[in-house]
């Protein structure tokens, strides 16, 4: 029975692809243990893993040369400590899925000679995953087409991106009929990055519609905590039929009753709305060195699956627009779920785990 080694960033973009990869890892009488940072707390409590380990790393990023000694020193005794770690366990292959914390197990696997796989679920190769790309013997990609990596082109394999049990229970769900002069269920999330400017922009966009329209639509919100209390004042208001919390667990369950999503790019998110098939408007998270989110949401725009809106042109008047026109002219809706639902990948996990167990076995 292979042990398999995954090494994640402590965010739910790194850690669920890779709890969707221990979900298959186990389905095929593999064992998993996951290696991960202290903000991984509140998702491994479901993880499919045998043992959770957590060890040193940091990110080596700012302009102070002090810091980024600090950082380097920190990774440096992630390596000496996951040595130690992958001489006890003995895993069969090691797989990355980004974020800093990937880089001492992953740096220390090549170092024993360990089959090395990374993830890369981005449309953009992390920094982290490009550090260890030139060092690692395969590298799985979520997109096609990857840019940023700087290897040759035979050690990437298209897998898609892994999407966690919890999507694939509903990503056979037909897409809710859009009715002119019906209701549009609409469903807004930005993540723990992006939430805020939805909470500025939405209720605001909402005010901008025709009563008419105000009244057909249902909306389901993430909304930070400080932000709670105006935004459901907002609903209130106007009296309309409104969820607004600061997370919700079934996540994937309200992507598949949604008539329309408004959300980041993140690549989990892509994933997901790809597997499920519905449409959305997207808004990639600003400031990313690498504007990954925003070559993320390319590939949904280019085949008519979402519209993609800089957060520069995200404003009230802009979005009043694009839900007028969806309530107006639901064909568009059922076009782009459509649409949407091409791109899915539900096999990715499974795609993954035959490659990783093919890699291990060559060990």
């Amino acid at each position: 029975m292979p042990l398999i080694l995954l090494a994640a960033g402590g965010t739910g973009g790194h850690l669920f692809p890779a709890e969707a990869l221990a979900s298959a890892l186990e389905a095929r009488g593999a064992r998993t243990a996951l290696v991960t940072d202290r903000r991984a707390s509140e998702f491994v409590s479901r993880f499919p893993a045998d043992a959770t380990h957590q060890v040193p790393a940091a990110t080596p990023s700012g302009r102070s040369p002090l810091r980024m000694a600090g950082a380097a020193m920190t990774l440096g005794l992630g390596v000496a400590k996951s040595l130690l770690l992958l001489r006890r366990l003995k895993p069969d292959a090691v797989v990355g899925f980004g974020g800093y914390p990937t880089v001492p197990p992953v740096l220390a696997a090549t170092l024993l000679g360990i089959p090395t796989i990374l993830h890369e679920q981005n449309a953009v190769m992390g920094r982290a995953n490009r550090f260890l790309a030139v060092r690692v013997g395969t590298i799985a990609t979520g997109f096609a087409t990857v840019r940023g990596h700087g290897v040759e082109a035979g050690k990437l394999v298209h897998v898609g991106n892994p999407v966690r049990d919890q999507v694939l229970a509903v990503a056979g769900e037909p897409y809710p009929p859009a009715l002119k002069g019906g209701k549009l269920r609409l469903l807004v999330f930005g993540g723990s990055q992006g939430a805020r400017v939805m909470a500025d922009v939405v209720p605001e966009a909402i005010k901008r519609l025709p009563g008419d329209l105000i009244k057909r639509l249902v909306v389901t919100q993430q909304a930070r905590g400080e932000d709670l209390p105006r935004v459901k004042g907002f609903y209130d208001h106007y009296q309309m039929k409104a969820e607004v919390e600061p997370f919700f667990k079934d996540l994937p369950r309200r992507i598949a009753e949604s008539h329309l999503v408004l959300a980041r790019s993140g690549a989990s998110t892509v994933a997901e709305l790809a597997a499920i098939g519905r449409p959305a408007i997207l808004v990639p998270l600003p400031g990313a060195l690498d504007q990954d989110q925003a070559a993320n949401a390319k590939s949904l725009g280019d085949i008519g699956a979402a519209s993609v809106i800089a957060q520069p042109d995200f404003t009230p008047e802009r979005l009043a627009q694009e839900l007028s026109e969806r309530m107006n002219e639901p064909e568009r809706l059922t076009e782009a779920a459509r649409a949407a639902k091409t791109a899915g990948r539900p096999d990715a996990a499974d795609r993954l785990a035959t490659l990783v167990l093919e890699r291990a076995a060559k060990s």
